[in-house]
């Protein structure tokens, strides 16, 4: 019955919150900062109905200023919500071209400045992420998910070359940001509490770096990441 109404009440919100943004979205389009507003108006009503407390340690995030590479790891839909939260100013996301045909959240995508990228169309994808690096050279950060797909499972997945290639070629750091594994903890059928943590660790820095060095870069990245999921898993309760 909870798991039911919990649902609802979050498809209820979701298109409350799609619809209130795509206002702010048309009003000021493609502004720079519309992506964090938007990720607020999604996570902090939908946290609070999911019962989840979300222990943002995000300093050094929070101390970078806009223009670095942000990557972070993917676990489920629920992301945006838990996300939402520490998202900084002047961020852009980068999205699959189908995020765009979603009903209200794709339009809002757009209307955010995010880039929306065509994997299967090598031209388009290539166009793409020259944006993101002329987006990243006018002081906006870029949030990508380097794994490139959903998991849920304690060992990260190799990540993708693409955001430690633009990082390299626009000469700005990376800042890792780790989200505890929550999927395993999390139960809609129960008013119980969780706790997420999302920690961001210090920035890398690219300054110097060809693209004879993104492979040691993207190990000590996700090595680093890695290790810090697997130490806030044990800072918090067993399930």
């Amino acid at each position: 019955m909870l798991y039911s109404l919990r649902m609802l009440l979050l498809a209820l919100h979701f298109l409350l919150a799609s619809a209130f943004g795509l206002l702010i979205g048309l009003l000021r389009p493609f502004n720079r900062d519309n992506s964090r507003i938007f990720a607020r108006l999604y996570s902090l009503p939908a946290t609070w109905l999911m019962r989840i407390k979300v222990k943002a340690e995000v300093g050094p995030l929070a101390d970078q200023p806009p223009g670095c590479v942000i990557v972070a790891n993917h676990q489920s839909n629920f992301d945006l919500f838990i996300l939402g939260r520490v998202v900084p100013q002047r961020t852009v996301a980068i999205g699959k071209k189908s995020l765009g045909w979603i009903p209200l959240f794709g339009q809002l995508f757009w209307l955010g400045g995010n880039v929306l990228i065509d994997r299967q169309n090598a031209y388009q994808a290539r166009r793409a992420m020259q944006q993101t690096t002329r987006t990243l050279q006018a002081d906006t950060s870029i949030w990508i998910f380097p794994e490139g797909t959903r998991n849920p499972s304690e060992q990260l997945l190799p990540f993708k070359k693409g955001a430690f290639h633009m990082a390299i070629e626009a000469g700005v750091p990376i800042v890792p940001v780790c989200v505890s594994r929550y999927t395993h903890r999390l139960s809609l059928n129960s008013w119980r509490q969780r706790t997420v943590i999302v920690r961001s660790l210090p920035p890398i820095a690219t300054t110097g770096l060809s693209l004879q060095d993104l492979p040691a870069l993207i190990e000590q990245c996700r090595t680093q990441m890695q290790h810090c999921i697997d130490r806030m898993e044990h800072e918090l309760p067993t399930p």
